[in-house]
C-alpha cells in the first residue's frame, strides 16, 4: 500500500481516538454535572421543606395540632330530693306493692332499707305518689318538661363557670337515654340558653350510662376540625321518666338506684382562666355480644330496663382493658393517676371496680360521694364525679375517667389537671 494512503488512515484514526477521548471526557464531565446538580436540587428542596415546616411552627398550633380543655363544668338536678327510706314508706302504701311477689318485696325493702351506697335521690316528682302513675303518656310528659329545663340549668352553670356567653357557643352536643323528643333536645335548649341560629346542633341517643366520654369525643373531633371553638356538651337523664314495676329483680333495682340530673361541659381548643384541666386522649370497646346484660327494652309503650347480676363484674374487667390499652399507647404507668373518675353504677359496681383497678377507698370517695347523694344519674353521673373532683383538693397530675354502659360499652379518658 502507498505510504500517503498509509499516513492518511494513521491520522484518520489518530483523529477519530482523539474524538473519543473527547467524547468520553465529555461524559463524564456531564456525569459529574448532573450528579451535582441532582445534589444541588435535592438539597434546595430539603432546604424548602425546612423552611415550611419552619413556618407552620409559627403558626395556630392548635389548627395542626389539635388540642381540647374542659373549661367549665356545672350540673343541675331536680330540687325535690327524697331519702331512700321515704322511697320505701310511699311504695308501701302503693297499689304497686301489692302486685309484688314476696320474693320481689323482699328486694325492694333490702335496698331501700340497707347499705346500698344511697341515701338520697333527686327525682322529677313533686309527691312521691307520683312514681307509681305509669302509663305512657304520664311520663312522656315528665321527660319532655324536666329534660329541657335540666339541661338548660346545667348548661347555663356550665356557662357561667366557664366565663362565656351563650353566643361564644359553635356547637352543642346533648345525649340522653331516658325519653325521646323530634326536634332533639338541642332545640328547646338552644331556645332556652338563646344559642346562635348557626350553632351545629347534635342529639346523640341510645348510649346509655356510659354516653358522657363519646359526647366528650365528639366535642374533641368537632374541635379538631378547626371549623369550631368552643363546645357545649351536655348529658340528661330523666330516670323518673323511665320508671318500671314488675317482679323482676332487675328491674326493682333499677328502680331504687336511679335518679334524675343533667352535667354540661364547656370545651375549647385553649386553656380557661380557672384551673387547667386538659384532655389528652381516649379510648373505648364495644362488644355487642354482652348487649343483653344492660339495656332498655319497650314494653307497653315505656321503657323497661334490663340489668342483670353479670354487669358489676363486666363493667370492671372492660374497665380494666380500656385503662391498660390508654395507658400503654401513652407509655404511662397506673402509679402516675392522680385523680380517678369514675361512673359510680352502684354500690357493688363500685366494689368490684376498686377490685380490678386495684384502687384505694380514697380514689373512688368522690363516686361514693356522688352515689350517696343523688343515686346513678346514667350518663350525667360522671360528669358530677368530674365536677366534685375539680372542686376538691385533687392532686394536679394526670386523672382517668371511665364510664360505660348499654352496648355493651366501656369508654375512658386521660385528663391532665393543672394546679
Amino acid at each position: 500500500m502507498p505510504f500517503f494512503i498509509l499516513d492518511t488512515l494513521s491520522v484518520g484514526f489518530a483523529n477519530i481516538k482523539r474524538r473519543l477521548y473527547v467524547f468520553s471526557f465529555l461524559v463524564q464531565i456531564d456525569a459529574v454535572l448532573v450528579f451535582f446538580c441532582s445534589r444541588f436540587i435535592g438539597v434546595g428542596i430539603w432546604i424548602l421543606g425546612f423552611g415550611i415546616l419552619s413556618e407552620l411552627a409559627f403558626l395556630d398550633k392548635s389548627r395542626y395540632c389539635p388540642r381540647m380543655f374542659i373549661t367549665g363544668l356545672g350540673t343541675a338536678a331536680p330540687r325535690q330530693r327524697y331519702a331512700q327510706i321515704e322511697c320505701w314508706e310511699a311504695l308501701l302504701q302503693s297499689t304497686r306493692y301489692e302486685e309484688l311477689n314476696p320474693r320481689s318485696q323482699a328486694i325492694v325493702k333490702k335496698v331501700l332499707n340497707g347499705n346500698s351506697g344511697i341515701a338520697t335521690r333527686h327525682l322529677a316528682l313533686d309527691k312521691l305518689e307520683e312514681a307509681f302513675e305509669l302509663t305512657p303518656d304520664t311520663l312522656q310528659a315528665r321527660f319532655s318538661k324536666y329534660a329541657p329545663l335540666l339541661a338548660t340549668q346545667a348548661a347555663e352553670h356550665a356557662l357561667n363557670d366557664a366565663g362565656n356567653a351563650p353566643a361564644d357557643i359553635d356547637a352543642v352536643i346533648i345525649s340522653t337515654c331516658t325519653g325521646y323528643l323530634c326536634p332533639g333536645l338541642t332545640s328547646y335548649v338552644s331556645e332556652r340558653l338563646g344559642l346562635r341560629p348557626d350553632v351545629l346542633a347534635l342529639d346523640l341517643v341510645g348510649q346509655g350510662c356510659a354516653a358522657a366520654i363519646p359526647n366528650l369525643r365528639t366535642g374533641e373531633a368537632l374541635l379538631g376540625s378547626g371549623r369550631y371553638q368552643r363546645v357545649l356538651s351536655i348529658c340528661v337523664e330523666v330516670c323518673s321518666a323511665a320508671m318500671y314495676f314488675d317482679n323482676d329483680p332487675g328491674v326493682l333495682i333499677s328502680a331504687c338506684l336511679f335518679g334524675d340530673g343533667a352535667g354540661a361541659a364547656v370545651l375549647a381548643n385553649s386553656p380557661g382562666g380557672k384551673r387547667r384541666l386538659e384532655w389528652k386522649t381516649s379510648g373505648s370497646l364495644l362488644h355487642p355480644r354482652d348487649r343483653d346484660s344492660l339495656r332498655f327494652e319497650q314494653k307497653g309503650g315505656m321503657l323497661r330496663n334490663i340489668l342483670t347480676p353479670q354487669v358489676p363484674e363486666l363493667a370492671a374487667k372492660r374497665a380494666r382493658q380500656v385503662l391498660d390499652q390508654v395507658l400503654a399507647d401513652v407509655n404511662l404507668s397506673q402509679s402516675q393517676i392522680a385523680g380517678w373518675v369514675l361512673h359510680p353504677g352502684g354500690r357493688d359496681v363500685l366494689l368490684v371496680l376498686r377490685d380490678r383497678l386495684e384502687l384505694a377507698e380514697e380514689d373512688v370517695r368522690w363516686s361514693e360521694a356522688i352515689l350517696r347523694e343523688f343515686g346513678n344519674l346514667s350518663s350525667a353521673s360522671v360528669l358530677f364525679v368530674l365536677q366534685a373532683a375539680f372542686a376538691d383538693s385533687t392532686p394536679s397530675g394526670y386523672w382517668w375517667m371511665s364510664s360505660f354502659g348499654a352496648g355493651f360499652s366501656c369508654h375512658g379518658a386521660l385528663l391532665k389537671a393543672g394546679a
